[in-house]
């Protein structure tokens, strides 16, 4: 496997055009730092909260009908994310961006904030970020969560001092995560759809770590790479869309194991090449 690494990265690497490297990663990449995994047994998506179905919970119908509802289980999130830390797959991500600059592409569906907090630069939040909102009646442009708000346990009301700053300034709707929801389309100005697709289309290999394919965008990234000759390197500790997508295909690779050591594998490449 390490080999069969070395040779397709220097060949990109050595090319004058479709020679980026990008990194698409999902919850499972969160893992680690005790964030659960969306898909898992014990992920949010299964479990679901106490009461709902994600399907119906996670949607933009549902917060028009409980707003309050839904920010309380979005500021227990934040508090979640808050509480946990870059691991070591966010920290070994951040050292191959450094050796590789400009040919480095960070697409994550990971709303938790951790890859910035690691220190990555180069990246696209595909699927919104839990730090910060906009007006659910779409009259105000993306700001970020107030300061004032703080994370809750998951049984904690909202004050009357939070609903009020969760309140648009400009015509008294609600304010909203800015996330993607079950029930909402990936677009430009919040999911980077387009430059998504712009980078995977000039991705010499598309390295996936902690995902499963089960949403759209990630999957038409995955098919743009293909499309334009492109590489597909699976790296996760199962089967799942991805692999079926690539299973007919010369240019991929699958490793089935943890990120974390097969990313340490592809730093170390890099350093040998770069």
């Amino acid at each position: 496997m390490e080999e069969q690494l070395y040779e397709i990265i220097k060949k990109v690497y050595d090319k004058n055009n479709r020679n980026l490297f990008t990194f698409l990663t999902g919850a499972g990449i969160s893992a680690d730092s005790g964030i659960p995994t969306y898909r898992g047994i014990d992920g949010i998506w299964i479990k679901g909260t106490q009461f709902h179905k994600p399907e119906e919970f996670g949607t933009y119908k549902y917060f028009k009908e409980h707003p309050e509802e839904v920010w309380q289980y979005s500021l227990f999130r934040k508090k979640m994310f808050e509480n946990a830390k870059p691991n070591e797959s966010h920290r070994e991500i951040v050292e191959i961006e450094n050796l590789l600059e400009d040919k480095f592409h960070l697409i994550t569906q990971n709303i938790d904030n951790l890859h910035r907090r690691a220190g990555t630069k180069r990246i696209y939040e595909i699927h919104g970020n839990n730090r910060e909102i906009k007006c659910s009646n779409g009259c105000r442009e993306i700001v970020n969560l107030p300061d004032e708000i703080k994370g809750k346990d998951i049984d904690e009301d909202l004050t009357a001092n939070d609903i009020e700053l969760l309140k648009c300034k400009e015509c008294g709707s609600w304010m909203r995560p800015n996330i993607l929801w079950f029930d909402e389309r990936y677009d430009e100005k919040t999911n980077k759809r387009f430059s998504a697709l712009k980078i995977a289309k000039n991705s010499g290999i598309l390295f996936i770590a902690g995902t499963s394919g089960a949403t759209n965008l990630p999957i038409a990234i995955a098919e743009t790479t293909l499309k334009y000759g492109g590489t597909i390197v699976d790296i996760n500790t199962e089967d799942n869309l991805f692999t079926k997508l690539i299973k007919d295909k010369k240019n991929k690779i699958i490793i089935r194991g943890t990120s974390t050591e097969t990313l340490k594998t592809i730093k170390e490449i890099f350093k040998n090449i770069c």
